[in-house]
């Protein structure tokens, strides 16, 4: 697994037209530097919304810039609050490790963005989709834990008991990699 340099995720972003939000390069350049990190030391991640959009990007997937225009939907994905509530729903990949958590194939999700995944990146399998067909998961076989979501699990965790055990899967994922970096 090769990962792409990039200057920052807008650098890669900028390959398709659209609307963008502001731009913070230090951010941009500090998570390439931290993704790049724990990619090569087989760390744990769970990359949330931006999270999804940056880890395709950097591994030489592209993204929609502007949902609206490139991705006309009747799926609402920019919902209005409170934001612990469903707005539409996704379909769970039979064996993925998504699946094989939440032990259902479709699952009602919150959604607040306007990029998705437009091309995957060739290191990443999809775990789920929405009803219009953009990627809403994602994860790296050949590593340990390396996934991300495109809804927002921190904003339902409280209502939601798969929002939980996806929280609980992350944690128990960093609980084991810290015994296991303990061993060596």
């Amino acid at each position: 697994m090769k990962v792409r340099r990039v200057s920052g995720c807008c650098q890669v972003i900028w390959k398709e037209s659209g609307k963008l939000g502001e731009i913070c390069t230090v951010l941009d350049q500090m998570e390439r530097q931290v993704l790049e990190y724990v990619i090569k030391e087989d760390k744990v991640v769970l990359g949330i919304c931006r999270g999804i959009q940056y880890l395709n990007a950097m591994l030489g997937g592209s993204l929609y810039q502007d949902l609206n225009v490139q991705h006309p939907s009747k799926t609402e994905h920019h919902m209005e609050p409170p934001y612990d509530r469903v707005i539409h729903q996704v379909q769970i990949i039979d064996g993925t490790p998504l699946h094989q958590l939440l032990q259902v194939t479709e699952l009602g999700v919150n959604s607040y963005h306007h990029q998705a995944v437009k091309t995957l990146a060739p290191s990443l399998t999809v775990m789920a989709e929405s009803e219009d067909g953009l990627v809403e998961a994602v994860y790296m076989p050949e590593k340990t834990y390396v996934w991300a979501v495109q809804w927002h699990p921190e904003l339902s965790y409280q209502t939601d008991k798969y929002s939980r055990k996806i929280f609980e899967s992350f944690v128990a994922a960093c609980y084991r990699s810290k015994m296991r970096d303990n061993v060596r």
